[in-house]
Parts: structure tokens; C-alpha cells; sequence
């Protein structure tokens, strides 16, 4: 892998870590928050590793510079994720790759009561105290949900009335340290983003047949909606 780029650093630099463990990889991670310098600390810039602050829709790179383009829990908070999609394309070396995600239309999130209240208030409160009520949503129902890590029906339901997103069903060999602070992170993410957009696998799909992409690969999982995609030598 001689580069790739990582528009997800905005989670502490925790994809950026496992880029970084490719011995021939060579990582820039980019954000448009102060996330950045959780990356940074994290994960310290090398020679095989930058951090930029940028917008994801005006990369300060050329087009075509990275042989993977790895972008995890960031298109659907954009205003146009179409757009988004096709920035990103255009950074993928021709013969490399695209791999993303994007949340989609479920059940579970048109049931989860709290935080649907809590969302419209939070995402317009200052940074500083959107953090704070973060971190006490997480302090109160978290011991919860370990509570009933090992039962599936319990988890279920605390999920309907709980704010938080917690990984004990789909990450269980985590440590309740990464636990918690997965916890806290996303779900500061999930209450606090201006934009939740919602896309199906089809429209995923449809969107990289658009840009030319072959070798397309579109499945529900992970946060809704995983993709990969590589683009053309020609």
C-alpha cells in the first residue's frame, strides 16, 4: 500500500491505528473538527504519518494520490453525501480502492425514543457543553448496558430508551475501557451531528455505477450501509 487516506479521523485516530499497522503503509488523516489533534496525540505524526485539517469536500490534495481511500462514519454527515462520495472517488488512484459506510433506513433508528428527543436540543448547544452532557448520558447509562452485556433481549430494549451506542453486541472482545470510550465518542457523534442523512445499499450502489467504479461491492452491515469500490486503470 503506498498511501492511503483516512477522512474518518475525527474518532481519535482509531482507523488511522490500524492503517498505521500495515508495515508498508503511508496514512494521512484528515478532519474538519479539532478531532484532529485527539489523532495526532494518538497516533504522532511520522514519516508515515500526516494529520490535516480540512474540509472533506475540499481536499488540498491532487486528484488521484491514494491507492485506498478509507472513509468510516463520515458521508452521512455531510450536506450532499453524493458529492461527498464522488470527492473522495477522485482522490482514488486509478487500479485502487474506495471503501466507506453510510447509515441507512432501520427500524432501530426510527425507535430510538431518547435520543431522537435529546438530538434536536444537543446539536445546537456550544461544542464544549455538547461534550459534557455527552459524557454524563454516558456516565449514567452505561453501567446499564454492561449490566446486560451477555443478554441479547435486555440489550434490545435498553437500546430503544438508552441514548448511547455501545459496541457489547457486535465488538464483545473490546475492553470495557475501548467500551466506554466508544460509547462516549459516538454517541456525542450521534447527538450532536447537524446531518444524519439515510441512504439504501441501491442508492449506495448506484452511486459508484455513476462515477465508473468497477469491482463494486455494497452489503447492509456495520452502521447500516459497507462499500467498496475500485476504480479503473482507464
Amino acid at each position: 500500500m503506498a498511501g492511503a487516506t483516512d477522512p474518518a479521523a475525527g474518532f481519535g485516530g482509531r482507523f488511522t491505528e490500524v492503517l498505521l499497522q500495515c508495515p508498508a503503509s503511508s496514512v494521512t488523516s484528515t478532519d474538519l473538527s479539532s478531532a484532529v489533534e485527539a489523532n495526532q496525540l494518538n497516533c504522532p505524526q511520522s514519516d508515515r504519518h500526516r494529520v490535516i485539517q480540512c474540509d472533506i469536500n475540499q481536499l488540498p490534495f491532487l486528484p488521484e494520490q491514494y491507492d485506498v481511500v478509507l472513509c468510516l462514519g463520515v458521508v452521512q454527515h455531510t450536506k450532499r453525501p453524493e458529492k461527498t462520495i464522488t470527492d473522495l472517488f477522485r482522490q482514488t488512484r486509478p487500479g485502487g480502492w474506495l471503501v466507506l459506510d453510510h447509515y441507512t433506513h432501520s427500524l432501530s433508528i426510527y425507535t430510538k425514543v431518547t435520543a431522537g428527543l435529546l438530538r434536536p436540543f444537543l446539536k445546537r448547544l456550544p461544542a464544549e457543553q455538547g461534550i459534557e452532557v455527552t459524557k454524563a448520558l454516558t456516565k449514567v447509562f452505561f453501567p446499564l448496558h454492561r449490566a446486560v452485556r451477555n443478554r441479547k433481549a435486555m440489550q434490545m430494549v435498553l437500546s430503544r430508551f438508552s441514548p448511547l451506542l455501545t459496541y457489547y453486541h457486535a465488538l464483545p472482545q473490546l475492553s470495557d475501557k475501548l467500551q466506554y470510550e466508544w460509547a462516549e465518542l459516538d454517541t456525542h457523534d450521534s447527538l450532536t451531528d447537524y446531518y444524519k442523512r439515510l441512504r439504501s445499499p441501491r442508492s449506495i450502489r448506484s452511486t459508484l455505477q455513476g462515477l465508473g467504479a468497477q469491482q463494486i461491492w455494497v452489503k447492509k452491515g456495520g452502521n447500516g450501509v459497507e462499500a467498496r469500490c475500485q476504480k479503473p486503470l482507464s
